[in-house]
């Protein structure tokens, strides 16, 4: 038994973290015009530096990547220009910032494409989740299948999005491969239907996500590239019959192009971590560098799991926005705040940057 805690340093690749805590993505749907990150981001994030790793909301790399109304970019100057004030608040106070790189693929809607054009998926499959637009949250629009030609291109916003997230300012990138969006229909075969170089075998599911990779790392480099993956999630309508071999494969893959760390969400996003039978550990057997643990960890099971050297960082989600000193909370066994959801997604200052610390009177109206 080793004797970790969370709140010890942490070295990943050439940043050294103040602790062992991730902030996960968490979407709130306040970018303004231009899909630039809100007035009120730079407070946001700096407010919640003490983290030793925060990784930002998604950000699409296109207009067709976007999924939900008023979700920031990283495509256009003014979007660049807006990040670059989230990442020097942030270092002002110590903190480390990855950004995370999303197209949504089928997860979207007419109303938020260019010219009303159907979303793109890795098949005409549509998939039976909701996206929040005009204000509610409605069906997802039907689907088009990706030209094998139109490939190239994804890959390539991607690619351009790493070099903007650094000029930006970020320390790395993460790239969005979980949670049903493009890259994680493209891997399970309950969304991709394909029968050419993308579709059928475990490989050629794989291989999007893997040239993306390569692509990144090629960019920005390696030590600045992280990834993350949910296997056996069903998050938005996918689904895999063999989860275990294809994950293994791409774990094996994503180990040789050396990324920095592999994020890994345990179970259903934001749901049980036993829904279905899949061996996490054989995945960090796999991967020689930082492995995160991310789905419903509390102190106690973060704790055990850093000793049986089972992950190296451990990733908190939704406790974040309501605690932006959840770092100090959980090591004072402090109580926790609830969250109000009538301010989770979208809307300005309240509900976003309004939750007190322990040290600091509420602000909040009740």
């Amino acid at each position: 038994m080793n004797d970790k805690t969370l709140f010890e340093p942490y070295t990943l690749g050439s940043l050294t973290l103040s602790n062992r805590i991730v902030m996960a993505p968490l979407t709130r749907n306040r970018a303004g015009e231009g899909f630039v990150p809100s007035e009120f981001a730079a407070t946001y994030y700096s407010q919640r530096a003490s983290t030793g790793l925060l990784i930002s909301e998604a950000s699409q790399i296109s207009q067709q990547g976007q999924g939900y109304q008023d979700t920031p970019g990283i495509y256009t100057q003014a979007q660049i220009d807006g990040w670059r004030k989230v990442t020097d608040a942030v270092h002002a106070k110590g903190g480390r910032i990855f950004l995370q790189l999303w197209h949504v693929g089928r997860v979207s809607h007419v109303d938020l494409q260019e010219n009303g054009a159907a979303p793109v998926a890795p098949s005409a499959l549509r998939p039976a989740t909701k996206v929040f637009v005009n204000n509610s949250f409605v069906d997802a629009s039907e689907p088009r299948a990706l030209d094998i030609s139109e490939i190239p291109g994804i890959v390539n916003d991607f690619r351009q999005a790493a070099a903007n997230a650094i000029v930006a300012g970020f320390d790395g990138v993460e790239i969005h491969g979980a949670n049903g969006y493009l890259l994680d229909q493209f891997v399970k075969d309950g969304a991709n239907i394909r029968t050419d170089a993308y579709g059928g075998s475990i490989e050629n599911r794989a291989r999007l996500l893997l040239e993306v990779t390569a692509a990144v790392v090629n960019e920005i480099g390696a030590g600045r590239t992280g990834i993350r993956i949910s296997p056996v999630s069903p998050a938005n309508g996918v689904s895999s019959s063999e989860p275990q071999a294809q994950f293994d494969y791409i774990v094996d893959q994503l180990d040789a192009l050396g990324i920095v760390y592999l994020h890994v969400v345990e179970g259903a996003t934001a749901g049980p971590r036993d829904i279905a039978p899949f061996d996490f550990g054989s995945l960090r057997q796999r991967f020689k560098n930082t492995y995160i643990a991310n789905n419903g960890y509390d102190v106690n099971l973060a704790t055990s799991q850093l000793n049986d050297d089972k992950a190296d960082l451990i990733a908190f989600g939704r406790p974040f926005i309501g605690n932006p000193d959840l770092v100090e909370r959980l090591k004072t066994a402090a109580s926790l705040s609830t969250f109000d959801p009538a301010t989770l997604y979208g809307g300005g200052a309240e509900g976003y940057i309004d939750y007190p610390t322990l040290a600091e009177p509420s602000t909040r109206h009740s």
